[in-house]
């Protein structure tokens, strides 16, 4: 069993997607279930994905939203004291954007296993307490 923090895309290719990406985000997420893997994410994923529907007054997609990230196996992870302390050392590299820092040190916080993204640059960054960041097309379970 690992610890696995998705970043906000693979929520949005899961339950709004098609094609390529939905596919290997729902063969992730059937592979992590059949080894029992936790599923972990950040109160920023919650709020991000959020963004949308609500300006769409889009509620069933709020609900929908709302429904998976609080489900059995979940569990998002807040932005808290130890959070802010490791995004104040990661962003010392000043080419981590804001969000980034702040999904890293959450998982960070958690410690994770393996933190999953859709943006390549993240995959090769060093941040303690992950012990790998892979980009989507990468990840062999």
């Amino acid at each position: 069993m690992s610890r696995i923090f998705w970043d906000t895309n693979l929520f949005i290719y899961l339950l709004e997607g098609s094609g390529e990406a939905f596919r290997s985000v729902n063969r992730l997420l059937s592979r992590m279930l059949e080894r029992r893997d936790e599923l972990l994410t950040s109160t920023l994923t919650l709020g991000e994905v959020l963004v949308k529907p609500i300006e769409g007054g889009r509620q069933e997609w709020v609900e929908r939203y709302e429904k998976f990230l609080s489900g059995p196996g979940v569990h998002v992870i807040p932005f808290d004291r130890q959070g802010a302390r490791v995004y104040a050392h990661l962003r010392q590299d000043r080419t981590l954007r804001a969000p980034d820092a702040i999904q890293l040190s959450c998982a960070s916080s958690a410690g994770c296993n393996l933190f999953v993204t859709n943006d390549d640059r993240l995959s090769r960054k060093t941040v303690p307490g992950v012990d790998f960041i892979v980009p989507l097309r990468q990840v062999y379970l």
